[in-house]
Formats: structure tokens, C-alpha cells, sequence
């Protein structure tokens, strides 16, 4: 096994961890953990990508974004509300010191996040969901 083998599975463990905790302490991002472990297991090792793929927390988190290039209104919904409410405790904390120089650089921050996730990732109906689970 080659060194690159290594790293992307050391890697992809690790953020599996990090993406795992994610699910249930909202202060880490769940999906981008996800989606960096699915990378590097997909570089990595077969078996360890087809058992990620098999499991729930891809199912969940990745698989409508990855085969559809998409996501269900509900989980574009619990991205963005977990967003907010943390990019909003921050703002709050360093503006109650007078930090304001991270507070534009939040704001701005939070403002690509709603632009992307609105804009840019395109929304699934769940009829489609269905239809794509049965496929």
C-alpha cells in the first residue's frame, strides 16, 4: 500500500470523526467532512468507499447532493438555520466588544453561505427524492 493510499485514508477517517461529531454538536459542518471522506475514500480504497456509501450518515447528508447535484428542502433548511444561529453568536459576542473587523468579515461570510445554498444548490421536491430513492 502507497503512501498517497494512507493519507487519503487517514484523512477521509479523520473526517469522517470530525463529520460524525458534526451530527450531533451543530458547531462543526457536517456535510463537508462528509464530502471530503467520500473523496478520499473514493481514492483511497474501494471497500471503504462502498461502506461509506452504504451507510446512513451518507444517505442522510450527501447522497441527493452527490448523484443529483442537489439537496431536500429540509436539509438545506437545517444547514442554513445552524449556520446562522452560529455565525449570529459570534457576530453578537465580538460586537459586544467592539471587534468589528470579524464581525464584516462574518457577515459577509454568512451572506455567501445564504447565496450559494439558495442560488446555487439547486433544491430537490421530495417527490423526486422518492422517485430517485427507487431508482
Amino acid at each position: 500500500m502507497g503512501i498517497k493510499k494512507i493519507i487519503f485514508i487517514v484523512t477521509g477517517c479523520i473526517c469522517l470523526a470530525l463529520g460524525t461529531i458534526g451530527v450531533i454538536l451543530p458547531i462543526l459542518p457536517t456535510t463537508p467532512f462528509f464530502l471530503v471522506t467520500a473523496y478520499c475514500f473514493a481514492r483511497s480504497s474501494e471497500k471503504l468507499n462502498d461502506w461509506f456509501k452504504g451507510t446512513k450518515l451518507y444517505k442522510k447528508h450527501l447522497e441527493s447532493f452527490v448523484e443529483k447535484k442537489g439537496m431536500l428542502p429540509s436539509t438545506k433548511a437545517c444547514i442554513l438555520i445552524t449556520v446562522t444561529i452560529l455565525m449570529s453568536l459570534g457576530f453578537y459576542f465580538m460586537a459586544r466588544k467592539g471587534i468589528w473587523i470579524p464581525c464584516i468579515i462574518i457577515s459577509l461570510v454568512w451572506v455567501a453561505h445564504l447565496v450559494y445554498f439558495l442560488f446555487f444548490v439547486k433544491t430537490i421536491k421530495h417527490e423526486n427524492a422518492e422517485q430517485m430513492i427507487n431508482e
